[in-house]
This record gives structure tokens, sequence and C-alpha cells, in this order.
């Protein structure tokens, strides 16, 4: 069974979403968590969770939304928590990609969310990019679990956040020919990872410049598989017993 941990379902980015759930399913994927990250998102997301038993969610403000939400979106994100098949809180985190606009807005809406997880007991979806060395700070300073999503970085890092009891959320990128994670994951190994795609991004090779679907987790799988020296079946079945340990499912 696969499950994609982080995906990002829309009708922005498909023009058939029946087909491409047809196609998750064909394709072996059991399970699918929408991350809603906009206002905008999140209401389309819980409908996609209603339509589908498959489909499940982790609703968060994104990093880019720190100059836009307002307390009242606050308080809304609050209240679609407490609905069944919400999965965590994510993708929440610090993007400083772009520079450091609005930087205080960040840091206050990343802690005020990893406040609602630690009230809600739900896991997060860690966006960190650029900006590592203040994710980590902030984390510390809470009692959450979660997944570093679409992890990307050094081996070092790996272990810090796998020591602070973090799952890293590998994707396409690990198929990408420069891409050092086969290094890292060869070395950490399986046991601490789940399986994403981030679609409609980041899809793996051969399929880079197609739009990413969950129906390409198998080959994320396959060069986890190929970095590890280990069976496909090895690692399918320790990632999703990572993820529905970490998520509840019921």
């Amino acid at each position: 069974m696969f499950i994609d941990t982080h995906c990002h379902l829309s009708k922005k980015y498909y023009d058939n979403i029946d087909f491409i759930v047809s196609e998750n399913r064909k394709n072996g994927i059991e399970k699918i968590i929408i991350s809603g990250c906009e206002l905008d998102d999140m209401e389309e997301a819980i409908e996609l969770s209603l339509k589908y038993d498959d489909v499940y969610l982790s609703l968060g403000f994104h990093p880019s939304e720190a100059g836009k939400v307002n307390n009242e979106d606050l308080l809304y994100l609050e209240k679609q928590l407490a609905r069944k098949k919400i999965v965590a809180i994510g993708e929440i985190g610090l993007d400083y990609y772009y520079g450091k606009d609005f930087v205080e807005e960040q840091i206050m809406l990343f802690e005020y969310q990893l406040q609602l997880a630690e009230k809600l007991n739900l896991p997060v979806i860690i966006h960190s990019r650029d900006a590592t060395k203040d994710t980590i700070d902030i984390l510390k300073k809470y009692s959450v679990r979660g997944v570093i999503h679409c992890f990307s970085g050094s081996l070092e890092i790996a272990k810090e956040y796998i020591k602070m009891g973090f799952l890293l959320g590998i994707g396409g990128v690990i198929t990408f020919k420069n891409s050092n994670l086969p290094t890292v994951v060869s070395k950490i190994g399986f046991d601490f990872l789940v399986l994403e795609t981030d679609s409609p991004y980041l899809t793996p090779a051969p399929y880079r410049g197609k739009k990413n679907s969950s129906k390409y987790i198998p080959l994320i799988a396959a060069q986890i598989a190929d970095s590890c020296q280990c069976s496909m079946e090895d690692v399918v079945v320790r990632t999703t017993e990572n993820a529905c340990s970490l998520f509840d499912f019921s």
C-alpha cells in the first residue's frame, strides 16, 4: 500500500479530479493527504475529503500567506481542524528563498500554528526553504511531531531532524540527476522516511517536465530502494507503517 503524504489536488491544477483519483488507485496509491495551505484551497480540499474515501487532509497556512492572514482566518483554521479526516496541520513553516520580507510575520504565524498543534495534539507538516536554522530553533520550543516536507538537505540536517523526532518527506527530488538525496538516504536508511509527491510539482524522472501526480509515488519508492540497496517491498512496508503511525487515518 502506497501513501502519498503530501500533494495539492485541486481544480486549478487538474481538469478532471475523478480521473486523477482513479489513476492513483490503479497505481496502488491507497491514501493521499491533500495540503490545503491557502484560504481558498481549504474549502475545496474539505469537499474532496468528503467525496473520496481515500483522501485525507492537512490544513495550515503556508509561510507565503504570512502577510495576508488575519485573526478571522486563524479562527477559521482552528474551527476546520476539528473536522474528520484532518490528519495534520500544514504545510507550515518558514520560507526565505525570495528574501526576508515578512520574516516576523512568518515566525508569528509559524509559532501560532505550532501552538495549535500542541493544543490539538496534531502532527505538523513543515515547510522550510533557506531557513533551516530558524526552523530548527523554533521547533525545539514546542512538543510537536511530524514531517519535514520535501526534505533535500544534508546528512547532518537529516540526523538533526530525526533526533528531534521528525520523519523526512521524500519526493521526486530523489530521482533528479544532481540530487544529493540518494547519498543521504543511503546513509540514514528508510526507517525515518515517508513518501510524498508535492504534486503537481517536482515530478520524478523520467517524467520531469510533465505535471506530477500521486500515481508516480512508486518511482520515488523504487529510487529509495535502490539507494538503500533493499527491496521495494521493504520501503513500501516501512514508509506505510511510518505514515500510519504518525497520522490518524481512522
